[in-house]
């Protein structure tokens, strides 16, 4: 079986700028690409993001296909393999099975991919991402770059608390 690092798009590995559908707006923070290169010596690394922007009509599904895009790409340039991309379009109202928190996507990891969840990480900027973890019996590690910060008071499960990707890679590679 496979160690999996499960990444929060917006806020974890881009700047979080509210819902965005072109490439000219997508940020890198500076630390992502050694960052996740180290990581990814390790780990098979996946994007499970929520994007309720294309539920409210705020932004297309075709545009965020395109900053998907663009950032695999620009992380295979780095030599950044993401397996896959989890996207959930709806909104919370929606109640579907593929939102944050609910583990659907790492679930599907885990069968299609003979991913280890018990020894595999989600690492995120919203409370959602640590109770995903906690729903699919892996380990959830909290960042407070995004909206970290903002929504820290929210967090029920206060294990792994860091400042940024980098040190949430720094934190797992001392757990391996």
């Amino acid at each position: 079986m496979k160690k999996a690092v499960f990444l929060d798009r917006d806020g974890v590995i881009i700047e979080d700028s509210g819902y965005i559908d072109t490439i000219e707006e997508v940020k890198f923070f500076p630390f992502t690409m050694e960052a996740l290169k180290e990581l990814n010596k390790h780990y098979e690394l996946f994007i499970v993001t929520n994007q309720s922007g294309i539920g409210r009509g705020l932004i297309t599904e075709e545009g965020v296909d395109k900053v998907h895009e663009y950032i695999l790409d620009e992380l295979r340039k780095n030599d950044i393999h993401i397996r896959e991309v989890y996207c959930c379009t709806h909104i919370n109202e929606d109640k579907c099975i593929c939102r944050k928190p609910n583990p659907y996507f790492l679930l599907e990891a885990e069968k299609k991919l003979d991913i280890d969840l018990k020894n595999s990480f989600v690492i995120g900027d919203h409370p959602s991402d640590v109770e995903l973890a906690v729903n699919a019996g892996a380990t959830g590690i909290y960042v407070l770059t995004g909206h970290g910060e903002k929504h820290l008071r929210k967090l029920k499960h206060r294990d792994v608390i860091v400042d940024s990707l980098k040190e949430a890679v720094e934190w797992i590679l001392d757990e391996k």
